[in-house]
Order: C-alpha cells, then sequence, then structure tokens
C-alpha cells in the first residue's frame, strides 16, 4: 500500500496543485469489476455513501487502479473528477473549488445552505478608538471648529450680531490651536486650508456686521495677502465695502478697482456689480462725468434696472436734458425676462417676477417723476412726454399713474384747479382707474371743506371699486363731518374688513368712539393701532387723551412720556405734561416740562403765563419779568402783560422802573383805568407833585365809564334784540380800555390787589386770559384722517402727500 503514496518535499511549497496534466483513469472500463468504490455505488443507487474526509487519515478511501498505462492512483469520486481536499499524491489539497459557491465541510455533515453566513450571528463590536491619539485629538477639534463657525452664522441671521462675534473668535482662537497641533503631529502641506479661510472670512465678517471696520479690514488683509488662499483677490470687494460706510470713497473705489482686475472676464455678473459699486462711489464723491462711463458700460454690456436708474440720476445731476430722455428709454427697454404665458411656474418663481415688475414700475415711476419738471419747458409738457414713452412700452398701465402723479404735482404747487381738472379726466376710464381719481378727488374737497363735493366723489369711488379701502374711508369722513358718527364707523368697518392693514380707517374709528363717549372702545381702538405702529406720535398722544378723559392721568403722563421719546421737541407735548404734573400737585416736575417747552416753543402765551406766575409764588419776580416782556411781544396790544411787568418791577423794589413801566403804559392805553390806578398809588407813595394830574385822568375815566355802563344797561332794558350787537361793538373796544371788557375787568381785579410788596400777589388763572394769540402747533379741529387710493409700490400721493391731515389734539 505504502508504494502509492507519494509524500511532497517539505521544501517545494509551491507544487500543491500538481498531477492536473497526468492520465486520469476514470474512463477505463475494463477494470470496472474490480472497482470497489463503483461497485458500492452501483448498489447504494448513486450517492449513499458516507462523507469523505481528505484531511482524516482512513476516512478516504484509497486503491490501487489498473490502467491501460499499467499506473495506479487513489479515486475519490466515483465520476473520475479528483476533488479538492482530497489528498493527491500524498498532499492534501486546499478546497477553493466550491467554496465561493457557499459550500463548505459542514453542508458535508448536513447543516442548511447558508452562502452569506447568516447563521455565524452578529459581527464583532468594532475596535474602539484611542481617544488619547494625536490624530483623534486633531479630528475632534476640527469638528468643534466647523460648529462654532456654523453657530456664529446661524446667530448672525437671528440678528444677535454680538453672540455672532464671540463664536467667530472662539473658532479663530480654536483654529490656531488646531493648526499647532497639526505642525506637530504631520508636515505643514497636510494643514486644512479651507478651514483656516472660512474661520477668517466669517470673523471678518462679523467684524463688520458689528461696524467694527479696522478689525474686518484687518482681517480681510491677512485672507488678502496669504497666497495660498485662491480667488482670496475676490474678498478685496469687501474691504471696498468697508470704506465706503467710512465715506473713504477714494480708497473704495481703489479696492473696487483691484478686484475687478483679480477677477476673470468670464465671471460677467460679479465684474458688473463691482462696475455698479464704482459709480455708485463716484455719484457720492460728485464725479458724475465718471460715473456715468460706468454705468454707460453696463448699460451696453449688460442692462439692469439699477444701473438705468443710476445713470438718470447722473445726468439729472449735470442737467443734460436731451441724455436724460435717452436714460429714461434704456430704462424702459431694460429686460425683465419674465414670461407670462408660462402656466408651469412654481409659486416661489411666480413671486420672484412679481416682486421684479414691482421694482420696475417703482424705478420707471421714480424716473419720470424726477426727470418729467426739467426736461421740457413745463413740467405738464415733459410729464406728457414721459406718459408716451411709457405708453409704448411693456409698462402701457403706468401712464394711467403718471397723470395722476401729474395732478399731485400741481397739488403740491398749490394749483388746485388744475389738479381737479387732471383728476377729473378719469371719470371715463377703467373703474381702477376711476376709483383712484375719484378718492383724490374726495380727498382735495375735504381739505376745502367742501364736503358736498367730497361726499359726492367719494360715493363715485365707492361705487367704482366697492373694495377700495381708501375710498370708503374717505366717505366715511364726509358722514364724520356731518356729526353722523355711527353711520361713518360703518364705513371705516367695511374699510378695515377689506383692508386690514388700513390705519387710517382704525384710527377714524377710534375718534368717532371718543366723538361718541365710549371710551373704552375708543382706548381699545387706539391700543390696536399702536402695536401696529409703534413710533406714532398721533397714537400715543390719542391714548393719552383718551386716559385723561377717562380722569386717569397716571396713565396719562405714562403715554405721554412715550409720546416725548418718540418726539422730544413736540412743545404741545411737553406742555400738557406741565399741566398734569401741576393738576397732581407736582410744582416742580410741572415746571421741568412748561421750561423745556417755552426752550422749543418760546411763543406759547399760555406756557408763558404759567412760568411767569410760578416765579412769582416764589418769589422771584426778577425772573418772571423776562417772560411778560416776550407775552408783552406777542400781543403788543394786551395791556396785561405790560402791567403785570410793572406789578414785578415794584414787587422786586425797583420803584423807578416800575414808574417808568406805569408811565410807557399810560402813554400807549391813555384810557386804561388800572394803569392810573397804580400811578395814582405809586406816585403818592413816592411822594411825587404829577399825583394830582393822574387823579384827574383817573376820576374823568370813571366817569365816563359811570356812563357807558348805563346806557349798556338801558339798551339792555329797552331792546332785546340789539343787545348783542352793542355788547359786541363794546367789546371791540377791548384792545383799546380792557377795563370794558369782562374779562379785562376780572384781570383789573387781581392787579389791584398789587400796590403794596407785603400784599399777596395772585396770579391769574388760564380762563381769566384773554388771549387772541393762536399757537399755531396746538390744537386743531380733531378731523378723522383721509385716505388716498393705495397700489403695490405705494406711491407717494398715496402715502406721504394724502395720507395724514390730522395733527394732536
Amino acid at each position: 500500500m505504502m508504494q502509492n503514496v507519494h509524500l511532497a518535499p517539505e521544501t517545494d511549497e509551491d507544487d500543491l496543485y500538481s498531477g492536473y496534466n497526468d492520465y486520469n483513469p476514470t474512463y477505463d472500463t475494463e477494470e470496472l469489476e474490480n472497482d470497489t468504490g463503483f461497485q458500492q455505488a452501483v448498489r447504494t443507487s448513486h450517492g449513499r455513501r458516507p462523507p469523505i474526509t481528505a484531511k482524516i487519515p482512513g476516512t478516504a478511501v484509497t486503491r490501487p487502479i489498473a490502467t491501460g498505462y499499467g499506473s495506479k492512483t487513489s479515486l475519490i469520486s466515483s465520476m473520475g473528477r479528483p476533488m479538492t481536499g482530497a489528498i493527491q499524491d500524498g498532499v492534501t489539497r486546499p478546497m477553493t473549488a466550491v467554496r465561493a459557491a457557499g459550500f463548505t465541510k459542514a453542508a458535508l455533515r448536513g447543516s442548511a445552505f447558508d452562502p452569506l453566513g447568516q447563521s455565524r450571528g452578529p459581527a464583532p463590536p468594532l475596535e474602539t478608538k484611542n481617544e488619547d491619539s494625536p490624530e483623534e485629538k486633531i479630528r475632534q477639534l476640527e469638528k468643534k471648529v466647523n460648529e462654532l463657525v456654523e453657530e456664529s452664522c446661524i446667530a448672525n441671521s437671528c440678528g444677535d450680531l454680538k453672540l455672532a462675534l464671540e463664536k467667530a473668535k472662539d473658532a479663530g482662537r480654536k483654529e490656531r490651536v488646531l493648526v499647532r497641533q497639526r505642525e506637530q503631529v504631520t508636515t505643514p502641506e497636510n494643514i486644512n486650508l479651507d478651514l483656516t479661510y472660512s474661520v477668517l472670512f466669517n470673523l471678518a465678517s462679523q467684524y463688520s456686521a458689528n461696524e467694527m471696520y479696522a478689525e474686518a479690514l484687518n482681517t480681510y488683509q491677512v485672507i488678502v495677502k496669504n497666497k495660498l488662499f485662491n480667488n482670496s483677490g475676490r474678498l478685496k470687494v469687501n474691504m471696498g465695502n468697508i470704506y465706503l460706510k467710512q465715506r473713504n470713497y477714494s480708497k473704495a473705489i481703489k479696492f473696487y478697482r483691484m478686484a475687478l482686475d483679480q477677477i476673470p472676464s468670464v465671471h460677467k455678473e460679479m465684474r458688473i456689480k463691482i462696475m455698479q459699486n464704482i459709480g455708485v462711489t463716484f455719484i457720492k464723491t460728485g464725479q458724475y462725468s465718471d460715473a456715468i462711463n460706468s454705468f454707460e458700460h453696463i448699460m451696453s454690456m449688460a442692462p439692469n434696472l439699477k444701473a438705468g436708474f443710476n445713470l438718470i440720476l447722473s445726468y439729472f445731476a449735470i442737467g443734460d436734458r436731451e441724455k436724460m430722455k435717452k436714460a429714461f428709454q434704456k430704462l424702459i427697454a431694460v429686460p425683465l425676462e419674465i414670461d407670462d404665458d408660462d402656466k408651469y411656474i412654481s409659486p416661489s418663481v411666480s413671486m420672484k417676477k412679481i416682486v421684479m415688475k414691482a421694482m420696475a414700475e417703482k424705478y420707471i415711476m421714480t424716473a419720470a417723476k424726477l426727470i418729467a419738471p426739467v426736461i421740457e419747458t413745463s413740467f405738464a409738457v415733459g410729464y406728457d412726454w414721459c406718459v408716451e414713452i411709457v405708453k409704448a412700452s411693456q409698462y402701457v398701465e403706468l401712464a394711467n399713474d403718471l397723470e395722476i402723479n401729474k395732478a399731485i404735482t400741481y397739488l403740491r404747487q398749490k394749483d388746485f384747479n388744475q389738479a381737479v381738472d387732471t383728476l377729473k379726466m378719469f371719470e371715463k376710464k377703467d373703474s381702477r382707474v376711476k376709483s383712484a381719481a375719484a378718492t383724490n378727488l374726495s380727498f382735495l374737497y375735504y381739505l376745502e371743506n367742501e364736503f358736498a363735493q367730497a361726499s359726492s366723489y367719494a360715493d363715485l369711488a365707492v361705487n367704482s371699486d366697492r373694495y377700495n379701502p381708501s375710498a370708503l374711508t374717505n366717505k366715511g369722513n364726509t358722514i364724520f363731518a356731518n356729526g353722523d358718527y355711527e353711520k361713518a364707523a360703518e364705513f371705516y368697518k367695511e374699510a378695515l374688513r377689506n383692508d386690514s392693514s388700513c390705519t387710517e380707517a382704525l384710527y377714524n374709528i377710534g375718534l368717532t368712539y371718543k366723538k361718541l363717549n365710549r371710551l373704552d372702545e375708543a382706548l381699545e381702538c387706539f391700543l390696536k393701532l399702536h402695536a401696529i405702529l409703534r413710533n406714532s406720535a398721533q397714537v400715543l398722544y390719542q391714548i393719552a387723551n383718551v386716559y385723561e378723559l377717562m380722569d386717569d392721568p397716571n396713565q396719562a403722563i405714562e403715554w405721554l412720556m412715550q409720546l416725548i421719546s418718540v418726539v422730544p421737541t413736540d412743545s404741545k407735548a411737553l406742555s400738557k405734561l406741565g399741566a398734569l404734573y401741576d393738576s397732581e400737585g407736582d410744582k416742580s416736575q410741572a415746571f421741568q416740562y412748561y421750561y423745556e417747552s417755552y426752550r422749543y416753543f418760546p411763543s406759547n402765551i399760555e406756557v408763558i403765563e404759567w412760568l411767569g406766575a410760578y416765579y412769582i409764588d416764589t418769589q422771584f419776580c426778577e425772573k418772571a419779568i423776562q417772560y411778560f416782556e416776550r407775552a408783552s411781544l406777542i400781543q403788543p396790544t394786551q395791556v396785561k402783560w405790560k402791567l403785570m411787568v410793572a406789578s414785578c418791577f415794584k414787587r422786586s423794589g425797583n420803584y423807578q422802573k416800575a414808574l417808568d413801566t406805569y408811565k410807557d403804559i399810560h402813554r400807549k392805553f391813555p384810557e386804561n383805568v388800572d394803569c392810573l390806578r397804580f400811578l395814582v398809588r405809586l406816585c403818592t407813595d413816592i411822594g411825587l407833585k404829577e399825583v394830582q394830574e393822574y387823579v384827574t385822568k383817573l376820576k374823568r375815566l370813571e366817569k365816563m365809564k359811570e356812563i357807558r355802563e348805563q346806557r349798556i344797561k338801558s339798551s339792555r332794558d329797552g331792546s332785546g334784540s340789539s343787545r348783542g350787537k352793542r355788547e359786541g361793538s363794546d367789546g371791540s373796544d377791548s384792545g383799546q380800555n380792557s377795563s370794558a371788557s369782562s374779562k379785562g375787568e376780572r384781570l383789573s381785579a387781581k392787579l389791584r390787589a398789587l400796590p403794596g410788596t407785603n400784599e399777596p400777589y395772585e396770579s391769574s388763572s388760564n380762563k381769566e386770559i384773554d388771549a387772541s394769540y393762536v399757537d399755531p402747533l396746538g390744537p386743531q379741529i380733531e378731523r378723522p384722517k383721509t385716505a388716498a387710493r393705495k397700489r403695490i409700490d405705494e406711491d407717494d400721493f398715496a402715502d406721504e402727500e394724502l395720507g395724514d391731515d390730522l395733527l394732536p389734539e
């Protein structure tokens, strides 16, 4: 048996697959009857033989087979094919032929077919990372830097600029630590330049957002000077923007041009934007010729709305009429790339197109209003030229708006007839234009107190467009003027239902409720309006006024304080605060606000009188003199102010000055009884000889006064119908003889108490002051706000010229 066993030499490891070219005696049929394996296979129906294990000695059956060549070999398979894993020539061959298909030795022992190895169970756990290794530390630090940069950007987008800057600084510190660690572990070439660039760029951006321009410029310089960063030259645009904010226009232009030189010509859009910045900077420096060159180049290469509008501004600055016309035509011809026939566009794209069209209309309307008064001999002819150009363009609907602006220009020039005639031309237009024109006509007639005409055109505006909130508001105003407040409120409410942002209607509802003494509802309306218009002085005043009417002075004071924080120079609000503090008994606070009111508007008689009386009550008569002298300058025909000046001189001990003042008053008002009385008393106290002369004049005037009073009394008893007329004629002499007026008599009674310095001075109240002076900044008749027709672009006539006509009450 051993003679057929061939052992491979131990040194020959490459001969594992030897013998494949030898003759295989499988098909030798001469010795089949002597082949034990074949006979066994026939008896067991092909293959119920015990499994053959090649690697275990004794399990594989080896038998000598006689072949035609007399050679004998080991036969393992009944089919004659040598199996892998069998022992040939004494060497165990590896089982590689069938293992790739999922056959293993276990399958021979009856196990299930499992080519994917799913029965092996879960995979072993991953090998744990060594967190103390330098590579892992660098990886974690880099991740932290990226997180800080992201947090900085998010904070900036949320408006927290201070937090964004802190995060950016922290990212910069950690990035420097990261660079040092990388240099210690790896070569400098492996440093992450992209991360360094993003950290520095974010830091510079946050510095600029926080208006720390010097630090931002230094950080940008670090990036620009490092040649390892690709395309860093583009950041010179950002540096130019910073210099522009600092009004360093020469450096801004320099950096813009440097950036333009470093950007390839293939980036056309970016180059156009930089050239536009250069043109804007030239406009700010007054170099309009250079600005024109920049904008003309842009309009020839890639025309856009902003460049076209700036070109018109530049030509307007140098006064070139023909060039203005050509530039306006170029602006009109700028393509918007809006395809109205495209039915398959997303909502976001559709909204973008709407915004672009609205912006184009705004630029065109503004340019037309700018150049129309100067391109022709008159602004009307200029508007007509602009209208014709617009009608021949894609913005045909703007022609009507230009016509309405023409009417508003007439209105600004106080030419109301031309404004009305221009607006009346739209009565036969389409409903939208007709409603807009009728709304403005209603407003004009309302301002002129022609409420019948205002109501007529308000009806026309409402009938043309029932959903026009401005028309409904103006209709409510005409009804408000007639005193029907309930009906007016209904129109205001309908205007609000059509447009919840119609602040004029909400304001007018508050006024209506205040007129109806429904103060709680009025307060609710004004508080809602305050939530919309946070810094509206009118709304703040109305809230304070409602609280005052509700007898809540503390709340009124609080809201007036908010009002003066918005308009700190409003003398009316300051004097109202002084009056409220005075009613509460706080004289010091009242003096502070009255004095501030006087400082901003030194012509308010009520404030002047209060300050003069305050100084007299506090025994500072010398300071009171300057206020009464100013009052006498404002109302030179009112003798009472001069009498108060003389009284202050007398109370302060300056009798000679008081005497001179009384004499001056007597010279200007020789029939004033009060002045003669004070002259008689003062001359008696001093011992002057001319006292007899004044006594004689006083007796004559008193007798004349007694006769006049008897005539008045007899006329009252005789004819009640002529009583009012005679009293009016008598009252007309109050400028010459204040004692004939009832108010003058009350004032004289007060001033009679001033002959002696030991007697207390009693100042006259506000009601006893007969002041004919009207405060130009003071209260006017409370009228509701009018409204003009508004478009998407918020035309000037809608929100600036015709928006508000109600001053604080």
